[in-house]
């Protein structure tokens, strides 16, 4: 210790130590001293490390000529990228309102979130959401709804009438297709388990059918891709072996076969070689580790002839209900597929059409596809329907309709213009857990859905998640059919376009059946007569 002076100081001891009057470190234990020492020595080397940062950045700006805002603006340039980056993270959190964001809004993501969960979904005051835009779908209510005991349940409708082994499928939301690859091991359990206790089917993607698919004992709906991922040859042709070993699954209830998709309509899927994992090359018999394009189409089909006899093929193979995806942006090839099925028999049709909207979702498209091709659900759904009504086809082909429709108001409309059944695929994202992180393409997801890296994974249990599953599609379910019942109809798929009105630019809404007119029978006649005169 210090000894004092006349005048109290302390003076410095004999170790060569001092404290000041009225200095802390008198008073305080010695493990405390010696922690803010150190804390103080680290604080200075931070300062002299985050300086010499300072400098390397300021040298690399001024001898770089690539970019001009750094150059012009050393270091401080860089906050432009920096911001840019953070810019989606606190407009998301803290600067757009509920009903603004894109691809899908808050009030949007967290209603998904409250029926995953099988939290009450009800509103006090009065509805956030603004019914004077264009386009807004209003429902028509009933004045004389029937009581709530009268209410019945939507029942299974069945699929593949020609079919050896025709699907009653007994939900009308189910899930769209997803591939194992795109989507991490954990996030297709979940999602298998969740569509087996909410008694949908599940697509699978045309990743291939993985055993993550069939663990959780669900309906499976096989997707058959450009590049035949699953049934595929060395050399990338239908493996017939392959596709017939696995129709044999008791699980698998109908194939797809994709021409299409909505977020990138003519363009084949891409997996970035980070995602070919081991597992999943198997899976697709693919190479390890190298990125994996498709083609943009199949090599066997050129035209409506061509796609019906491949429908034809596998569903004689595989004695399962066979339809196609696709992006519908036309209706004269629709036209020309009815004609060449009346030609051919009521047999060789599609047993379902799978129509995606342009504003489909995907893990990785070109922007200027995403952006400006293909044709939303709410125009080209109802062009098909009228079309297939026109030569009599409605109740031999189902439709499906698909691409951002997550919420009962999306869906409800879907099965007013004539859909059988509805699929979602970045709905059921949201149920198990995704944030709208945008990271789908780069192996980071933040909530282990659509990476392959272990630790981001580990935060996805899928025994949870598929129970939120579940929570989404049956709360869908009921929601969608309050809107029914409160239109007057006993059953969802009762909903018609007179049950629905459509805002116009004046503020006023007009009946959607003003819009999309039902074909009458006139036109039937007439394709009926187009086709006896050929």
């Amino acid at each position: 210790m210090g000894r004092l002076s006349p005048t109290g100081r302390i003076l410095f001891s004999r170790t060569g130590s001092w404290a000041g009057k009225g200095s802390i470190m008198t008073f305080l234990p010695q493990w405390l001293a010696s922690s803010l020492t150190l804390i103080s020595a680290i604080l200075v080397i931070l300062c002299a490390l985050f300086g010499v940062a300072i400098l390397v950045m300021f040298i690399v700006d001024k001898t770089q000529h690539k970019d001009a805002i750094r150059y012009n603006f050393p270091v401080v340039g860089r906050f432009r990228y920096i911001f840019t980056t953070l810019g989606e993270f606190f407009r998301q959190y803290f600067f757009a309102m509920d009903r603004e964001e894109m691809p899908f809004n808050r009030a949007e993501r967290v209603w998904v979130e409250k029926a995953s969960k099988d939290l009450s979904n009800t509103r006090a005051f009065g509805s956030t959401k603004n019914l004077t835009p264009p386009g807004t779908a209003i429902f028509v209510n009933c004045a004389f709804p029937a009581l709530d005991s009268k209410h019945e349940d939507s029942h299974p409708l069945k699929i593949g009438p020609f079919a050896r082994e025709p699907y009653d499928a007994p939900s009308f939301f189910n899930i769209s297709g997803m591939s194992f690859g795109a989507l991490s091991a954990p996030a297709v359990r979940a999602l298998s388990g969740g569509a087996k206790m909410a008694g949908c089917w599940m697509n699978t993607g045309e990743g291939g059918l993985s055993r993550y698919h069939e663990e959780g004992g669900a309906d499976i709906v096989f997707q058959i891709g450009t590049a035949k991922y699953g049934v595929r040859t060395a050399d990338g042709h239908l493996s017939e072996d392959k596709l017939l070993a696995i129709a044999q699954k008791p699980q698998v209830k109908m194939i797809e076969v994709k021409l299409s998709q909505g977020a990138k309509p003519g363009k084949g899927g891409l997996l970035p070689g980070e995602k070919v994992t081991d597992e999943i090359a198997e899976v697709r018999g693919i190479p390890i580790g190298e990125s994996s394009i498709s083609p943009n189409r199949h090599e066997e089909i050129s035209d409506v002839g061509e796609l019906l006899d491949f429908i034809h093929k596998v569903r004689e193979l595989t004695g399962l209900p066979v339809g196609f995806k696709s992006v519908v942006s036309s209706i004269d090839w629709i036209s020309d597929l009815c004609e060449e099925i009346h030609r051919r028999g009521l047999e060789s049709a599609p047993d379902f059409i799978t129509i995606d909207s342009g504003d489909g979702g995907t893990g990785a498209a070109p922007m200027p596809l995403m952006d400006n091709v293909g044709l939303p659900i709410r125009e080209s759904l109802p062009m098909v329907v009228d079309a297939l009504s026109s030569y009599n086809l409605r109740d031999r082909i189902r439709i499906i309709a698909s691409g951002k429709l997550v919420t009962p108001s999306a869906v409800g409309l879907a099965l007013s213009l004539g859909a059988d059944f509805v699929v979602s695929a970045r709905g059921y994202l949201f149920a198990l857990g995704c944030i709208q992180a945008l990271k789908c393409n780069k192996n980071t997801c933040p909530t282990g859905i659509t990476t392959h890296n272990p630790r981001l994974q580990r935060g996805l249990d899928p025994k949870d998640k598929s129970v939120r599953v579940a929570g989404y599609c049956s709360n869908m379910r009921r929601e969608v059919e309050v809107i029914a019942h409160s239109c007057g109809a006993a059953d969802p798929r009762d909903l018609d376009r007179h049950n629905v009105r459509i805002v116009q630019a004046n503020g006023t809404s007009i009946p959607l059946v003003d819009i999309f007119p039902h074909p009458d029978r006139a036109a039937s006649q007439l394709a009926e007569l187009k086709h006896t005169l050929k």
